[in-house]
């Protein structure tokens, strides 16, 4: 269940409280993600000292390995990783995407070629609904069709279509006891598109919705957009929820715009080739600049890695190969999203949201880096899958 307290004056931020199973959500909220049942290089103590909510895992991956009579004789995931907070499990959907080469869409699902030995495997709605139901995860997403930026029209008006009957097919399985299962919206950049498949998906009364077909190669601009055509055909009583989204930055504009919910692969990602997220923009750890800086890695930041680790140090550990330095990069990342998550919170309780949106987006200087390699990387499977 999803409790909206308070939409800020200046702009379409909200602040809510979701119900799950396992917990309550405090949203604006960001969701560090447990592709195959770990956050890559943190523990589940660490995620929690450092104030993490809610993790994500995959449908698909899952499924593979180690598998359902695994997990589901652990109990279900959250025994299976110890995991007592909530866990939100992406569909599988996202590989009909990321998995172009090896897999064929059928009318109820998707054939796969397996990434790792080749075997023959099929995911549709019924068969995502009932994995995620033995995971036992809090929030179960929709089986969609996720096009890839630069399609054609007559392809993106096959995976709405799709999406749209994939969709109905879901809210037909069952599901675990206490489950919410979130509805997901495509359409790409065609407003026509994202404001029909909202309606056909809100009109099945999922307990969220997603804004999905983003960070699929797109530019910055036209993610915004996509956002910006689907946001008002949302209700305002669902969370709502941008999927694979962003750098820092992004996540407040994207507040900004109406969205509740977030996940990226983007903190330990990059933190395993040196590179930090601060306040100001990003900082290349690896780099000569560091050599001899025996400053944290941010002044303010009260992180394990900030409190006790210099850049020196931290540099020196990453360029000889310790994995201290690639764990300790990725405490500061991970901490420093759900920072600014709190403080976004924060200020939209206060009522001074848009002071500190427009103080926060005036200093944070993007990396084009970092941008180019968050859509790379939204293109290969690792993270997120």
């Amino acid at each position: 269940m999803f409790e909206l307290l308070k939409t800020d004056t200046s702009s379409k931020a909200r602040l809510g409280r979701l119900t799950t199973t396992h917990g309550v959500v405090e949203t604006p909220v960001f969701m560090s993600v447990g592709t195959q049942g770990s956050v890559k290089a943190l523990d589940p103590r660490e995620l929690i000292e450092m104030g993490t909510q809610i993790i994500l895992g995959n449908t698909y991956h899952l499924n593979i390995r180690p598998g359902l009579e695994i997990i589901s004789a652990a109990g279900g995931l959250h025994k299976f990783i110890n995991w007592t907070l909530p866990i939100l499990t992406d569909s599988g959907g996202f590989q009909v995407f990321s998995l172009a080469k090896i897999r064929k869409i059928k009318p109820h699902g998707v054939e796969f070629r397996s990434h790792l030995d080749g075997s023959l495997l099929f995911l549709g709605p019924k068969e995502s609904m009932n994995i995620q139901r033995v995971l036992g995860s809090d929030i179960a997403m929709v089986f969609d069709d996720c096009p890839p930026h630069g399609c054609t029209s007559k392809e993106l008006h096959a995976a709405v279509e799709r999406t749209v009957r994939w969709a109905k097919e879901c809210r037909e399985q069952p599901r675990a006891d206490g489950q919410l299962v979130f509805g997901i919206v495509q359409g790409a950049n065609n407003p026509g598109l994202r404001e029909a498949c909202a309606k056909h998906i809100t009109a099945l009364d999922f307990d969220g919705y997603a804004v999905g077909g983003v960070s699929v190669g797109e530019p910055e601009n036209e993610m915004m957009q996509a956002v910006e055509m689907t946001e008002p055909f949302l209700p305002a009583n669902k969370a709502r929820y941008a999927m694979g989204l962003g750098t820092p930055a992004q996540l407040v504009e994207l507040v900004a715009r109406g969205v509740d919910m977030f996940d990226c692969v983007l903190p330990t990602r990059v933190a395993r080739n040196g590179t930090a997220f601060t306040k100001k923009g990003t900082i290349q750890i690896r780099g000569g600049a560091v050599k001899a800086d025996f400053r944290p890695i941010e002044d303010d930041c009260e992180c394990f890695a900030c409190k006790r680790f210099t850049r020196a140090y931290l540099r020196h550990l990453l360029n000889v190969n310790e994995i201290l330095g690639l764990r300790m990069v990725s405490v500061h990342n991970s901490h420093m999203y759900l920072q600014v998550m709190r403080e976004i919170r924060t200020h939209i309780a206060a009522g001074t949201f848009g002071e500190f949106r427009r103080e926060f987006i005036a200093n944070y200087k993007p990396s084009q880096k970092i941008l180019t390699q968050r859509v790379k990387q939204s293109l290969i499977e690792e993270d997120r899958g």
